[in-house]
């Protein structure tokens, strides 16, 4: 729980001390897919706590290892002349949404079993 809290204070703190900054036009696709593999990493490691899975050394390898392939192939694209990226941002968005899915059922599945939790110890008495 601290753990999450400590999280969404530095998406906070980032979003406000970026905010303002101005990034060139020929540095767009690796800011696009610098975001997404932020937040394919953090969607990640919430699904991965959510199931009681949760490694910080597996969630730093895979944010900077992500990352790493993700500016090569925007790097890659950019040389031959081809949208390379863009098999980065299919990857990352799918990943994304795959994990915010695990996250959703876990955290339904938490305020069911509270619901029948209560429901089971107002019959008890």
């Amino acid at each position: 729980m601290i753990g999450t809290l400590i999280v969404i204070v530095f998406v906070i703190i980032g979003y406000v001390l970026g905010s303002d900054i101005v990034v060139p036009y020929a540095f767009t696709e690796y800011i696009a897919v610098a975001i997404l593999a932020f937040l394919d990493s953090l969607f990640g490691a919430a699904a991965a706590n959510s199931q009681k899975k949760f490694s910080i050394v597996i969630f730093i390898t895979g944010f900077f290892g992500n990352a790493i392939i993700a500016i090569f192939l925007v790097y890659l694209g950019q040389k031959l002349n081809m949208d390379i990226y863009l098999a980065a941002v299919i990857v990352f968005s799918s990943r994304l949404f795959n994990n915010f899915s695990i996250v959703r059922r876990s955290i339904i599945e938490d305020i069911e079993n509270k619901r029948k939790e209560k429901k089971k110890t107002k019959i008890v008495k």
